[in-house]
This record gives structure tokens, C-alpha cells and sequence, in this order.
């Protein structure tokens, strides 16, 4: 948080364009799947990570919860006005734009001390911590990486660069699980 930050804001997104991303991740489980798996082939994560990309693919929770973003110009995205009204409804976070009238030039999220409370509350309740759970792996694979930095990584994957414009992306659970087979038996093989 910084001076000039709204009252009451305790943390914050400053880019639409790492919102989608994070978005996107959230939203489709094999593709953060395969994000730990990289993260732990590089070894920047440890191998026990390997269990967590698994269950990301095999626990039924993440097909319940699968909801699909269409590819634009600069990657995944979907209108988020809509959704962030309800948040602001509650008094749970804001959205600042910077920039003229006519273009925008940064949109900024900011959570309130009122949607941290809330934040807590869904921890606590058994059938909607799964989401406080999955934006925690979001969060740790995104790490401090701007939005672009983000969006290039979900290029890395074919299937969502090839995906046409305005369409789904894709899933891509049967290549994570070959990627994730193939690194558990390496790491089997290097303790032989």
C-alpha cells in the first residue's frame, strides 16, 4: 500500500492485465497444475509441490469449479466490471482507474479491511475454502511478476497460444499429467 491509497485498503492489485492472469489460474486448475510442475522442475519449488499439482488434476473439487476464459488479444480475459460491482456492493474492495475519461490508463483492485474480514470467514467455512486454498497456490506461482510477466508464462503453453481469438481456452490436464509422471520418475531415478 502506498500514500494516496483509498481509506481502509489493505492490499492491492495494480494491473488489470496480472488481475486476468491470476483470474485464469484460478479458473482452470490444470493450467496452475502445470505451473507448479515447472515451478518444481526448476527447483523453485520442493518436490512435495509434485502431490499438490496432482491433486489440482485428480480431486473432483477443480472440474466443479473449471470455468473457462475466452483468448483475446493479450491472452485470457474476461470483462470484470460486473463482478468487481458486487464486491464494491458489499463494501468488500474498490476499483480505481487511472487516467482520462475517454481510455483509462491503469485500473487498480484494491482489497478492503472488510473483504480481508470476509477473506478469513470463507477459511473457516468447509465448502468455500477451497477458493481461499487455490488463490493461495495462485498467488504463489504468480509471485511478484507484473501481468506481462504472467501473460508470457501462459503463452509458454501451446494449447493457450493457439488458441483463436474469442475462443476457450483449452484444457490441458492429460499434458500436465504425462509432465508430472515423467519429473516424479526422474526424481524416483535420481534417488536410486
Amino acid at each position: 500500500m502506498t500514500a494516496g491509497d483509498p481509506v481502509d485498503t489493505v492490499k492491492v492489485v495494480r494491473s488489470e492485465l496480472r488481475l486476468q492472469a491470476l483470474d485464469f489460474w484460478l479458473r482452470n486448475p490444470d493450467y496452475l497444475a502445470d505451473q507448479l510442475v515447472s515451478k518444481v522442475a526448476a527447483g523453485d519449488l520442493p518436490e512435495s509441490y509434485l502431490d499438490v499439482a496432482a491433486q489440482l488434476l485428480d480431486d473432483p473439487e477443480p472440474d466443479l469449479r473449471w470455468y473457462p476464459m475466452p483468448r483475446w488479444l493479450f491472452g485470457a480475459y474476461e470483462a470484470i466490471d460486473d463482478a468487481f460491482a458486487v464486491l464494491e456492493a458489499y463494501g468488500l474492495a474498490l476499483l480505481r482507474r487511472l487516467g482520462g475519461v475517454v481510455k483509462a490508463a491503469r485500473s487498480q483492485f484494491f482489497l478492503t479491511t472488510a473483504g480481508e474480514a470476509a477473506v478469513v470467514r470463507l477459511e473457516e467455512e468447509p465448502r468455500l475454502s477451497w477458493y481461499t486454498k487455490q488463490v493461495g497456490l495462485v498467488a504463489l506461482v504468480a509471485g511478484d511478476d507484473s501481468g506481462s510477466a504472467l501473460k508470457r508464462r501462459q503463452y509458454e503453453q501451446a494449447e493457450y497460444a493457439r488458441t483463436e481469438l474469442g475462443v476457450d481456452i483449452a484444457p490441458i490436464d492429460e499434458g500436465v499429467r504425462e509432465r508430472l509422471k515423467e519429473l516424479r520418475a526422474a526424481y524416483e531415478g535420481g534417488r536410486q
